[in-house]
C-alpha cells in the first residue's frame, strides 16, 4: 500500500475520554490511537479508521459517510 496517501484526522474537536469505553466521545478512538495518529503510516490509519467504523456501528452511531466506500486520494 502506497504511504502517499492523505488520510485526514477523524478528530472532531470533542476531545473527551469516556472513563467506561475508554474511547473519545467525538472520534470514537482510544488513547493510544490517538497517540499514534500523527506518526502512523497509511496502512496504520487505514486499520484505526475501520475499528472507528465497527465501534460506531456497534455504538449505533452510524452516517451516511459510513456505508459509501470511502475515497482515498493522492497527494
Amino acid at each position: 500500500m502506497s504511504d502517499d496517501l492523505i488520510i485526514p484526522s477523524p478528530c472532531i474537536a470533542v476531545c473527551r475520554l469516556d472513563p467506561d469505553t475508554g474511547f473519545c466521545q467525538g472520534c470514537m478512538r482510544t488513547a493510544a490511537e490517538i497517540g499514534t495518529w500523527p506518526m502512523a503510516d497509511t496502512e496504520t490509519r487505514l486499520r484505526i479508521l475501520r475499528d472507528l467504523k465497527a465501534r460506531r456501528r456497534a455504538a449505533g452511531r452510524t452516517s451516511a459517510a459510513d456505508s459509501r466506500p470511502r475515497r482515498r486520494s493522492k497527494s
